[in-house]
């Protein structure tokens, strides 16, 4: 299967739901033309928050095989440390 033959849904809780229409956040098509799926445990920023990716989900909608993927909270802990 080719990875443009997936759709990925990113499922945001429903703060950062808010978080994103409120700040007008464009959030980008990251896994758009590769050939690895997202993995649980993997961390994504938009928007200068971090989300870990909790869960995954597959379905499909009867024409295309949907990825959709929990995150967690916006305020996960950064992979950064200062100080």
């Amino acid at each position: 299967m080719e990875p443009q033959d997936i759709r990925i849904v990113l499922g945001f809780s429903t703060d950062d739901q808010a978080w994103v229409r409120r700040s007008s956040i464009v959030v980008p098509k990251y896994w758009q033309g590769h050939s690895v799926a997202p993995a649980t445990g993997d961390a994504i920023r938009i928007g200068g928050r971090q989300f870990i990716i909790q869960g995954r989900v597959w379905e499909h909608d009867g024409g295309t095989p949907v990825l959709r993927l929990m995150l967690s909270s916006g305020h996960a802990e950064s992979d950064t440390v200062f100080g």
